[in-house]
């Protein structure tokens, strides 16, 4: 499914943080939001995944519009929010569970605990697993949501370097066989480089999208990722350039 969002605001204590904000993602496209912090980025995620309301403008998916909780949309926070008591297969199938289909979400999530670097840890509990491991229990909960889009608010910013740039790699392999319309935010430039068909740049204050960048012509590697020093650059000034004007 495709999304599209037209002309969204949202104030706090009086103060403008979005404003004018529009886009769109294509279907089974990956784009990637990157602003400064604090711009505004998990807010535009929280409006979308119908935890706040907006102040103006809408939002619709296939050309329908959508306000609050929607099926529409599965959301991964940036912690990964498994319930310590219970194991890693129980902790997959929550979407499931709270709608009444136990025993099918179980067999789903059996099938994909190997596509998801699981397998072995069903029974495992979170404590048991790696800051990795965790991450990818989380997106396989939020994958098997029968959500076409997942909105995904920087799932790998509190991992170590190596291990972030695992699990990007992963996700990068992974992306084809899930088959779904993602917006990631981050506030990594060489992560959006790196995953994003396309990056959208949200700058200023009040924020709005203030550059647009399609990446969908490159055959992504960590090669031409370290190649990629020019755009970087680009990328970088326009987030500094942002942050001056709040």
């Amino acid at each position: 499914m495709k999304l599209r969002v037209e002309d969204m605001a949202i104030s706090f204590d009086n103060r403008k943080i979005l404003e004018h904000v529009g886009f769109h993602v294509e279907e089974g496209e990956f784009t990637a939001l990157i602003g400064p912090s604090g711009c505004g980025k998990s807010t535009l995620l929280n409006i979308l995944a119908g935890l706040l309301d907006c102040e103006e403008g809408t939002f619709y998916v296939d050309d329908m519009q959508v306000s609050g909780v929607s099926s529409h949309f599965a959301y991964m926070p940036q912690d990964d929010l498994l319930m310590p008591w219970k194991n890693i297969l129980d902790n997959v199938c929550l979407y499931g569970k709270l709608h009444g289909h136990v025993k099918e979400a179980r067999e789903q999530a059996l099938q994909e605990f190997e596509a998801f670097g699981l397998k072995g840890y069903e029974q495992a509990y979170p404590y048991e697993l790696s800051g990795g491991m965790r991450q990818r229990a989380a997106f396989l909960r939020t994958a098997l949501c029968s959500a076409d889009i997942l909105l995904l608010d920087e799932p790998f910013g509190a991992l170590d370097v190596i291990t972030r740039n695992d699990m990007q790699d992963w996700l990068l392999k992974l992306r084809s066989e899930l088959n779904r319309t993602m917006l990631l935010v981050t506030h990594d430039i060489e992560e959006a480089l790196y995953l994003a068909d396309r990056i959208l740049i949200l700058s200023g204050s009040p924020a709005s999208i203030c550059r647009e960048i399609s990446l969908k012509d490159y055959k992504k590697s960590r090669e031409w990722l370290y190649d990629q020093g020019g755009l970087k650059k680009e990328i970088y000034q326009l987030l500094k350039e942002g942050t001056h004007d709040r």
